[in-house]
């Protein structure tokens, strides 16, 4: 008899093993996980689009358009650094590439108004010779907010900038100049403004058509017409550091997901204020900090996999919390990265599991809401959702829980939109041109006619390189040879 137990066991294994495998479901949706992958890849699909030798040479038109703008902008009045180094990033304002209020911006649609969209962050101020750890004057401010005063910097660059300061008398008679967010802002638009006017009176052949420039809060937002490509700038001025700021020298003591994949030099080469307020700060004063450089060397190590969740996650809360404006694509990005910092890499590495992905940051930005809870990833003392009203986060709480219910259908949604958008890009080329961008192979007659080989080298650069930064560095006396790096790499 005791001998029999183990055989009748075996039996037992052997018929368990022989019936096919039961689909892997999602428990709270009932849906399958094998439809929810292809329903991500479908998306992905979709949403990364290839370009030919012609999209990459309009995306190298409109590039260097605006680059020479920037540069007639700094001969205006001298205010903008002679060298600077600005950071160009795949993705507008409005896709959460920065953490900066979607609030006050005008509501821009892929395929109605744009095919393809960027953020241009443009140093009004540099501040790169001095070592870390950096420290901002937060007296005033909410964490992750900064005042900036002029002190930092010297005579010349005061008397440049006071107009675009708030001045506050102190009782022993100093004069202190802080340099103002909303006033730079205005003074960027109008100098924009005033170039872009400018070249428009005397067009040249092949020169972008300007569809439209807007002052959206602080960013100044071009739509440019190239070819047969409609492409956005959301161009944003910024105050630049090198270093590492004091507020976030404790998140550098912690262990996270990069360790060991990217060197520390490479994460903390430098930050941002960009122009945005706390919930109660004062907008002409506070600046909040920003970590886009560091975001683009963690971007390297994240899977292919979990930014395919990411992306098709964003696409589904971008259109369902688009009212009221209380969530940000940033916020979902913080969450992916904490999500890395929590979970096992060689989980987050598995090819296979988008879905499970995509189902964790629905329900890890569902947690958030409930509990008010959004820590900054750099700055975790800082609430990212502190202000919002008990109301607000449950109504959003509540949609989330119906996309978390079917998130099948949430995804033929997001994808049909994303279809919707590229055949409206179709139909646009299709219609001809908005300006007449000669092709490298036509015969334009143009001398300064880009050649195939240039073409070429673009569309590798676009196609190697998806959402990776690109630092330019120009002189604005020869704007037409601008030297640019892809994160580390220089051409």
């Amino acid at each position: 008899m005791k001998m029999a137990a183990p055989l009748a066991s075996k039996a037992g294994s052997a018929g368990t093993t022989s019936k096919p495998p039961f689909p892997e479901l999602d428990f709270r949706s009932g849906a399958r996980v094998e439809e929810l992958n292809k329903l991500i890849q479908e998306f992905t699909k979709h949403d990364q689009r290839e370009y030919d030798d012609q999209r990459a040479l309009e995306i190298h038109t409109a590039k260097d358009f605006i680059f020479s703008m920037l540069g007639m902008v700094q001969k205006l009045d001298q205010k903008l650094p002679v060298a600077n180094e600005y950071l160009l990033l795949s993705g507008g304002v409005r896709e959460g590439v920065v953490d900066i209020d979607l609030d006050e911006l005008n509501v821009y649609a892929r395929g109605t108004d744009y095919d393809m969209d960027f953020t241009l962050l443009v140093p009004a101020l540099k501040l790169h010779d001095r070592n870390q750890p950096v420290t901002l004057d937060m007296r005033h401010s909410a964490l992750c907010h900064s005042w900036l005063s002029l002190r930092l910097f010297d005579e010349g660059t005061i008397s440049k900038w006071k107009d675009c300061c708030t001045i506050v008398d102190h009782i022993n008679g100093a004069t202190n100049y802080f340099f103002s967010p909303t006033k730079v802002a205005d003074w960027f638009y109008d100098s924009i403004s005033i170039v872009l006017s400018e070249i428009q009176k005397k067009p040249q052949r092949g020169m972008p058509k300007v569809e439209k420039v807007e002052k959206n809060g602080t960013i100044i937002s071009i739509i440019l017409g190239v070819g047969s490509s409609r492409m956005l700038y959301d161009i944003v001025p910024v105050v630049s550091f090198k270093g590492w700021p004091a507020v976030a020298q404790s998140w550098l003591m912690e262990n996270h997901f990069w360790d060991g994949k990217i060197t520390e030099e490479e994460v903390i080469s430098g930050f941002y204020l960009v122009p945005a307020c706390s919930y109660k700060g004062k907008k002409d004063n506070e600046w909040r900090l920003s970590f886009a450089r560091s975001e683009v060397q963690l971007k390297k190590c994240i899977s292919s996999s979990l930014m395919q969740a990411y992306q098709a996650c964003k696409a589904i809360i971008i259109k369902l919390l688009s009212r009221p404006k209380a969530i940000s694509p940033y916020h979902l990005r913080s969450m992916m990265l904490w999500a890395c910092d929590r979970l096992p890499a060689n989980y987050l590495a598995q090819e296979d599991y988008a879905a499970h992905f995509l189902l964790g940051l629905i329900d890890d930005l569902q947690h958030c809401l409930v509990n008010k809870m959004c820590p900054n990833y750099f700055i975790p003392q800082c609430n990212m959702l502190e202000h919002l009203s008990e109301e607000t986060v449950m109504l959003h709480a509540r949609k989330l829980s119906s996309v978390r219910s079917d998130p099948a259908e949430h995804l033929r949604t997001a994808i049909e939109h994303v279809k919707a958008a590229n055949r409206l890009t179709l139909e646009l080329q299709r219609r001809g041109s908005t300006t007449s961008i000669p092709s490298p192979q036509s015969d334009g007659g143009d001398t300064n006619q880009p050649d195939d080989r240039l073409a070429k080298k673009l569309q590798q650069l676009v196609t190697e390189n998806p959402g990776k930064s690109i630092s330019v560095f120009i002189n604005p006396d020869d704007v037409t040879r601008p030297h640019f790096r892809i994160d580390d790499k220089f051409f």
